[in-house]
Formats: structure tokens, C-alpha cells, sequence
């Protein structure tokens, strides 16, 4: 039998024809070992050419990956700025609206005061206010001290109107009772035939009609703290 070739040896060992011509020429056909050395160190010198490459495309992929992270960081944050400027202006704007619905109620009690005085003569404090009735004699007891008065900032008036219904509405103490009829004068309905007649704010009990004089007087000081029940009745225009 004859003797196999140096390429004929290498292409039996495996190695494809082109690769082991190239291999016997670059190594001047100095033997099998010679070309096989060669082109093991060519797929050696590959797999490290693979292996940087995989490792920089990694690097590539994670530098990208953190690049992603702070666009994604930075979108998140601006979307936070965006919505706490966008309820910073609700807020002010809520509260600018509440002032100015706060001033068109005073503007409006001040109107109503002038239409009155000007309708009913004279000015609307002017008539002496009622006089507030005397305590009785409350006995005394040297083993036990009077209570402490409870001072409220607030109270709760529920209107009861001619057609049966009730209005119920918390007031400062220190607001006047012209703020009830104002309100009772908003919230009521129209009289049938159209349009509102004035009303007289009554007392439940003991039974009091409330003058003109007494609008300007703090709730406080009428004595409707921290409850009371106002009933309301048509005024006759005098």
C-alpha cells in the first residue's frame, strides 16, 4: 500500500482540503506536525478573537443597559416634577377660587345690607338691640366651684322653611346672623308665581323674631352656640 500524503493524512484526520493546502504551503511543507500546529494555533487564535468579541458586545450591552437605566430615571423624575407643579397649581388655583367665591358672598351681604337699609329707611344698625334677658340667681355651693364656660368657634344652625323642609349649615360663632338669611336666601326655593319674598328669622324656642338690628350681631352673641333651630317666616314689608 502506499504512503498517504501529507495532505492526503490531513484531510483523513479531518481537516478540510483547503485549510490543509494552505496550511502545507504557509509552512513549507515541512510535515503533518508543522501544518497541524499551524492550524490549531489559527482556530485557537479565533476561539480568543470570538471571546473578545462576545466580551465587548457584553460590555456594549450593558453600557447600553445603564444608558437605558438613566433615560428611564431621568423620564421618571421629570414625570414626578410634571405632577407635583400640576397639583401645585390645583392647589392654587382651589384656593384662589375659594377666595374669590369668599368675596363674592361678603360683596353680596354688604349689597343686601344696603338694599335693606335703603328699602325698610334708615340705617340697619340703628335700631337699639333687644334687651338680653338677666340670669337668675344661681345658688352657690362653697364645696363645689362653677364649671368653666366651654368657648365654641363653631355652630351648627338648622333652618326649617314654610314648605316643611330644613336647611342644615355649620357657621363661625363670630359671623353675623345676616350670613343664615343669605344662605337661607340662596338655597331656598322660589315662592310659587315666581320670584322670593324677604323672610323673617324666628327663634324655636322661647319664640323670638329677629330685627334688623340683630343681623349684624355675631351668632355668639345671640345666643346660637354651639346648635340652635331658626324657622324661617315671610316678612311683611312695613
Amino acid at each position: 500500500m502506499a504512503e498517504l500524503t501529507a495532505l492526503e493524512s490531513l484531510i483523513e484526520m479531518g481537516f478540510p482540503r483547503g485549510r490543509a493546502e494552505k496550511a502545507l504551503a504557509l509552512t513549507g511543507n515541512q510535515g503533518i506536525e508543522a501544518a497541524m500546529d499551524w492550524m490549531l494555533e489559527l482556530v485557537a487564535q479565533k476561539q480568543r478573537e470570538r471571546e473578545e468579541r462576545e466580551e465587548r458586545e457584553a460590555l456594549e450591552r450593558e453600557r447600553q443597559r445603564r444608558r437605558q437605566g438613566q433615560e428611564l430615571s431621568a423620564a421618571r423624575q421629570r414625570l414626578q416634577e410634571d405632577e407635583m407643579r400640576r397639583a401645585a397649581e390645583e392647589r392654587r388655583r382651589e384656593k384662589a377660587e375659594e377666595l374669590a367665591a369668599r368675596q363674592r358672598v361678603r360683596e353680596k351681604i354688604e349689597r343686601d345690607k344696603a338694599e335693606r337699609a335703603k328699602k325698610y329707611g334708615g340705617s340697619v344698625g340703628s335700631q337699639p338691640p333687644p334687651p338680653a334677658p338677666e340670669p337668675g340667681p344661681v345658688p352657690s355651693s362653697p364645696s363645689q366651684e362653677p364649671p368653666t364656660k366651654r368657648e365654641y368657634d363653631q355652630c351648627r344652625i338648622q333652618v326649617r322653611l314654610p314648605d316643611g323642609t330644613s336647611l342644615t349649615q355649620t357657621f363661625r360663632a363670630r359671623e353675623q346672623l345676616a350670613a343664615v338669611r343669605l344662605y337661607v336666601e340662596l338655597h331656598r326655593g322660589e315662592e310659587p308665581g315666581g320670584g322670593q319674598d324677604p323672610v323673617q328669622l324666628l327663634s324655636g324656642f322661647p319664640r323670638r323674631a329677629f330685627s334688623e338690628a340683630d343681623m349684624e350681631r355675631p351668632l355668639q352673641e345671640l345666643g346660637l352656640v354651639p346648635s340652635a333651630v331658626l324657622i324661617v317666616a315671610k316678612k311683611c314689608p312695613s
